[in-house]
C-alpha cells in the first residue's frame, strides 16, 4: 500500500502552489509520486460540485445543507480513486493532494454552530468516505495556516477555477463564511492533530520557498523518517 499526503488549507492559502512544489521536491528525490487535486473540475463526476460552487442549490453557501453538498464532492473523490490513481496508490506509489476529505470538515462544518451536532457530522463523513466509499484515509495532514486577512488580500486577484473569470464561487465571495471556515479549520487541525504549517512570521507572509521548505521537512520526518 502507498502512502498518501494531504494539503488543506481555507481558500487562497496557497495549497496549489505548495502541492506543486511538494510533488516536484519528492519527484527529484526519485520517489515515485503522484499529484491529484479536488474537486476534478475536469470529471463528469463534479458536475454536482459546480452547480453548487455556480449557486444553483443556494446562492450563498451557508443556505446549502452541508450534508448533500458533502456527498457531492465525496462522489468526485470516489470517481477520481477508482479511475485515476487507485492502482497507482495500491502498488505502493506516493499520492500528493490538493485537498481532500478534510475539505468538506473545514467547509461543510463550518456551516454547523452546535458542537455535538458538528460532531455528528463528522463521524458521518468519516464513515461516508472511508468506510462506506472506501477511499483510502491519509497519512499525513498538512494544513498551511495562511490568517483570514491575507488570504483574503490574496483572493482579490485570483481567477475563479471552474470559469477562468474574476467573478468568485459561492464560498470565495461571502468572506463571513470564509471567516466561518478559517476558524473552524484552525479548530479542527489542532482536534484531528493536522500538522499546521505557519504561512506568517513576525506580522510577515513568508515567502513561498520558505513554506514549501517547512513542508518538505515536515513530509520528510513523519513519512519518510528523515
Amino acid at each position: 500500500m502507498g502512502k498518501l499526503i494531504v494539503i488543506e488549507g481555507t481558500d487562497s492559502s496557497g495549497k496549489e502552489t505548495q502541492t506543486k512544489k511538494l510533488y516536484e521536491r519528492l519527484a527529484e528525490k526519485g520517489i515515485n509520486v503522484k499529484k491529484i487535486t479536488f474537486p476534478n473540475y475536469e470529471s463528469p463526476a463534479c458536475a454536482p460540485v459546480k452547480m453548487y460552487l455556480a449557486g444553483e442549490f443556494g446562492k450563498n453557501a451557508l443556505s446549502v445543507n452541508p450534508y448533500p453538498a458533502s456527498t457531492m464532492y465525496a462522489i468526485d473523490r470516489y470517481a477520481s480513486y477508482k479511475k485515476e490513481w487507485e492502482d497507482f496508490y495500491t502498488d505502493g506509489g506516493v499520492v500528493v493532494t490538493d485537498r481532500y476529505t478534510q475539505s468538506n470538515m473545514i467547509h461543510q462544518g463550518s456551516k454547523i454552530e452546535d458542537k455535538a451536532e458538528k460532531e455528528k457530522y463528522m463521524k458521518w463523513l468519516v464513515d461516508l468516505e472511508f468506510e462506506k466509499m472506501e477511499i483510502p484515509k491519509p497519512d499525513m495532514v498538512i494544513f498551511i495556516n495562511m490568517p483570514f486577512e491575507f488570504a483574503q488580500e490574496l483572493m482579490k486577484n485570483r481567477e475563479n477555477k471552474i470559469t477562468g473569470e474574476m467573478k468568485k464561487d459561492i464560498h470565495e465571495k461571502d468572506p463571513e463564511y470564509m471567516l466561518k471556515s478559517y476558524k473552524n479549520a484552525c479548530e479542527i487541525a489542532k482536534s484531528e492533530g493536522w500538522t499546521e504549517i505557519l504561512c506568517v512570521k513576525d506580522g510577515k507572509l513568508k515567502t513561498i520557498e520558505e513554506i514549501s521548505d517547512d513542508i518538505f521537512k515536515a513530509v520528510e520526518s513523519e513519512i519518510f523518517g528523515g
